[in-house]
Parts: structure tokens; sequence; C-alpha cells
């Protein structure tokens, strides 16, 4: 590899240590101050100059406070003279924040993009957005990974000769498909429209899920309220069992908790996009590590290699 400096902010340090660890690269050290009026510095201490640089960082909760901590960072590092800076962000929350469905709203999505742009990023490495077009908000190049590889390989475990994917909304379903076939499996979706954060209604099931395995997919899970909906439908429509996987667990309040209530779901797998405590770390929950994916592509940024080449 070139010269690197791989810094971590406070959001999710043990996914930067298993990185480093990939990388056979030492993480180095950040200093982060909270001054008495509420403000925030950051200091990399370590040098940067000439060098290439990662910032790691996911837009975990709380999320304004792990934001302005990275856009310190960036602009740390630009002042450092750094030779390039890259965000890694495995999970971009203001994702969702990606269009303009009620009047005088903002594009959070977007707004953040200028952001890391304006501090002084170069290129942003993240995984599995909310939707397609968020990509397009940013105005320097984005590496976009997905886990579905990850999720895949894991499921492959168990015996799929009756099973289905199912996607909890029809904007997923792409994604469910894509999965789907890694996996040789149908798939189906559900017909949502999203009432508030929190609620959802899910008006049809299309596809066959009669005395199936069910796999629900889905990007991230927040509340919990969309899947909470699907499995409602799923036992209308009498299916076997439901095993849930996402990308993102964010599993706000107590949405781990009611999703592993639920007795006809079986496990619940995601990946350490954001860090999960230890008290949501339920029986039915399994946590699939993304660090070798990002290491890799890290790499190969690094070296000027094909980050696309990894989906092939």
């Amino acid at each position: 590899m070139g010269p690197i400096a791989i810094f971590s902010g406070s959001a999710h340090r043990e996914l930067a240590e298993e990185i480093c660890a990939k990388l056979q690269v030492p993480l180095l050290p950040t200093q982060l101050k909270r001054f008495s009026n509420g403000c925030i510095e950051v200091q990399l201490q370590a040098n940067c100059r000439e060098q290439d640089v990662f910032l790691i960082q996911p837009l975990s909760a709380p999320v304004q406070d792990h934001l302005v901590e990275l856009l310190l960072m960036l602009d740390a590092a630009r002042g450092a003279s750094a030779s390039r800076v890259t965000a890694v962000m495995p999970h971009y929350a203001y994702a969702r924040s990606d269009k303009k469905d009620a009047p005088r709203i903002s594009i959070g999505g977007r707004l953040v993009a200028d952001l890391l742009a304006t501090a002084g990023a170069n290129r942003v490495l993240t995984m599995t957005l909310h939707s397609p077009q968020v990509h397009g908000f940013f105005s320097i190049p984005v590496d976009h990974l997905h886990a579905l590889g990850e999720l895949s390989d894991y499921f492959r475990r168990y015996d799929l000769t009756n099973g289905v994917v199912v996607s909890p909304d029809l904007g997923n379903a792409k994604n469910a498909a894509a999965f789907a076939r890694r996996l040789g499996l149908p798939v189906a979706a559900g017909a949502k429209q999203r009432l508030s954060d929190t609620e959802v209604t899910i008006s049809m099931l299309i596809g066959d899920v009669r005395d199936r395995d069910v796999i629900v997919l889905d990007d991230e899970i927040v509340s919990g309220g969309s899947i909470l909906e699907l499995l409602r439908h799923l036992r209308d429509h009498n299916a076997r069992s439901v095993r849930i996987a996402c990308t993102h667990g964010v599993f706000a309040s107590s949405a781990a908790e009611r999703l592993a209530a639920e007795p006809d779901v079986l496990e619940i797998v995601t990946t350490n996009t954001v860090p999960i405590p230890a008290e949501k770390r339920l029986p039915k929950l399994t946590v699939l590590s993304i660090a070798p994916a990002l290491a890799e592509a890290m790499r190969r940024i690094n070296n000027g290699e094909s980050v696309s080449a990894l989906f092939n």
C-alpha cells in the first residue's frame, strides 16, 4: 500500500480497529475535546502531510454530534496537507432525506453531501444508501458498497428449498431481487405507504409466501414499524417461518426487542455498519462484520484499483 493514515471518530471505533487489523496498519490517535459552551474540537494526532487519509465515522446516534465531528476531522486533515481525504461512512443516515415530499422541507441528503465536500472530503466510501438517487447528491466520487454478499453467504447455511425473499416495500424490491438471485430464490414485496416516521401501512403483498420460509430483506431497520406491519401480512398469507435481514441495524428505542418478541421470527441478521450495544445483542440477533469489505475497498482506493470489481 502507498502512504496511508487511518483515523476514527468516536462513532464506531471498534469497526475502525477491525478494518485496520485487516489492512495491517495502525489506527492513528484522534483527540476530541468538548468545551463548556458545547462546542467540540478535533485533533488528528499523527502526521497527515502527503498521506492518503481515511476518516472512519458512520452517522450513528447521536447523528448530529457525529456529523459535526466528521466535518471537523475533514477540515483538520485538509489543513494538515493530506494528499487525499476519504470519508468512510458505512452508514449515511441522511440518505433517508432524499426527496421533497412535503412543502418547505429540506433535502438533508443533498445538503450533508455538500457539507462533506466543503469540509474537505475528496471521496466518500459508504454502504447501502437508502435510495439510488442519493449517490447523485455528491459532487465528489462515491464508492457505494452493499452487504448482499455477506448476507447471502450467511443464509446459505440454511435449507432454502422452500425459501422466498420478501421486501417490505417496492422501493427496495430491486435489492431484494438481487439478493434472491444470489440465493436462487423467488421474490415478493409489500406495497407500503409511510404515514409518519414510525407508522406505515402495507396495503397488499405481491408474490406467493404460503407455506414458505421467508427471508425479509430491508436496507435499514430503525423503529421496526415496517417489519411489524409486514409480519401481520405474512401471517395472513400463512408463511411458515420468518428470518429478517438488513444492512443497517439502527434499532432505535426497543425495536430489536419488539421484533425478537414475535414468535414466528426465528432470527434477525444485520451488519456492524453502526455500533450495536451489548443490551441489544439478543439471542435472536446475529451481527455480521463488513470490516473485510471496507478494508478491501480502502486498499483498492489507496492503490488506484477498481472498487466496482468487488461486485463481480
